[in-house]
């Protein structure tokens, strides 16, 4: 999967965890807890929604890894051996 595929699929589950997020005003340098205002609860909800799509374990301490929409795209991509 190509960072423009991984970004679209993020936004997707993204969406779905924080149904009032519009993807579409979405950018790579929202932070998901201070501009998304996602707590706690939403981004463990978004790991678990990204690991049941691509089989990819977020541990709590990678999370500061996934800070950004850009940061996740990046850590995904790497993760699933498309960097």
């Amino acid at each position: 999967m190509t960072q423009t595929g991984m970004r679209a699929l993020f936004l997707e589950v993204l969406a779905r965890v924080a149904p009032d997020i519009d993807p579409a005003q979405v950018s790579d340098s929202d932070h998901l807890r201070e501009d998304l205002e996602l707590d706690s609860m939403d981004v463990l909800n978004l790991a678990a929604a990204m690991h049941q799509r691509l089989g990819i374990d977020i541990p709590e301490a990678d999370y500061k890894e996934i800070a950004t929409v850009g940061s996740a795209v990046r850590y995904l991509s790497a993760a699933a051996g498309q960097d």
